[in-house]
């Protein structure tokens, strides 16, 4: 999962302008990364554009994913991702970023800024924050330790199984249980077998 671009724009009639880019174009040749930084900026223009207010989207180009927030006040956001990295992070960065610029940037400055004009260096923290959703967001951070959990606890469950062990047979052969236990847990095991045929 990797996130290449992060990118805040205005929706101006009829173009949209740049106001301020991060990119990590790390993993593309020194000779591509110009290039490669050019046709981000296009891109995230052309789909601002092409975006109404209010809205958001997620357009794929190839094995990228671009995410668009366009607010009603025509502040737009867009990050460029790979095809792994999960929506609702990309979203919820974006709201994030877009929050933020508009509480540090004057709004007149907006349909006139440049990159060079606008001063918000909080980009480049946001994209290398992001750059790793589990750690980043904390709904992925849990879902991440769940599924962590639920692998331990299916290999618990198989190595118990591998002994050739039943649940049953040691309940059986238990000495700690009294009689009044053993005999709850087969009551209890006939009741939900009974159950589990609906």
């Amino acid at each position: 999962m990797k996130l290449y671009c992060l990118s805040v724009l205005y929706k101006g009639e009829p173009k949209a302008a740049l106001l301020k880019a991060a990119s990590d174009v790390s993993s593309f040749s020194f000779f591509q990364r110009s290039s490669v930084q050019e046709f981000m900026t296009f891109t995230s223009q052309l789909i601002v554009e092409r975006s109404a207010k209010g809205s958001r989207a997620s357009v794929k180009e190839q094995d990228y994913l671009c995410h668009v927030y366009v607010r009603h006040d025509g502040l737009a956001g867009v990050v460029i991702a790979d095809g792994e990295y999960p929506s609702r992070v990309a979203f919820t960065l974006l709201e994030k970023v877009l929050d933020d610029f508009s509480r540090q940037v004057d709004r007149t400055d907006w349909p006139v800024g440049s990159p060079a004009t606008i001063s918000y260096a909080a980009l480049d923290g946001y994209l290398s924050t992001y750059q790793n959703p589990r750690e980043a967001d904390p709904m992925s951070k849990v879902q991440a330790e769940l599924d962590e959990t639920k692998i331990i606890l299916h290999n618990t469950m198989e190595s118990l199984l591998e002994r050739g062990e039943k649940i049953d047979d040691l309940v059986s052969k238990s000495e700690v249980l009294g009689i009044h236990s053993k005999a709850f847990y087969k009551t209890a095991r006939k009741q939900n077998s009974c159950c589990a045929v609906m």
